[in-house]
């Protein structure tokens, strides 16, 4: 299995290939039903998020294998427009194209680890990881 595999997404189809990419890896190192759904839900927020706002970008993922734990680490870069305000988007409820709202801070809640950098101009890099119980 590759260690990293990134998908493209430019268009809403790809949205549907990032989900199904990141679930068979999970699968693969042994995430059980429940804990492949929060990530394929996790990356359905990023894939959309990259669609939306910044119209192209990419999801990467990375198995982690080390001797005390395993897991799947989701990298979404895109060099849209970046994000003014990273301490609003990640306020509950807080949503710019009237989804569901669990946008970002639902992903963070998805995951065990969640990071994000943003450069206004030149675009956002979110690094998220979950890790098998």
């Amino acid at each position: 299995m590759d260690l990293e595999s990134c998908v493209t997404i430019k268009k809403e189809w790809d949205i549907v290939g990032a989900r199904q990419v990141g679930r068979d890896i999970a699968k693969k190192i042994g995430f059980g039903t429940v804990d492949q759904a929060r990530i394929a839900t996790a990356i359905s927020e990023l894939a959309r998020n990259i669609y939306l706002y910044a119209g192209d970008g990419k999801i990467c993922f990375e198995v982690i294998d080390t001797i005390n734990q395993k897991g799947i680490r989701m990298i979404a870069i895109d060099a849209g427009p970046g994000i003014e305000d990273i301490s609003q988007v990640m306020e509950d409820g807080y949503t710019t194209s009237g989804g569901l709202g669990a946008g970002l801070p639902g992903v963070k809640r998805l995951m065990d680890e969640f990071d994000i950098k943003s450069e206004l101009g030149k675009g956002t890099e979110i690094k998220a990881v979950k890790w098998t119980r």
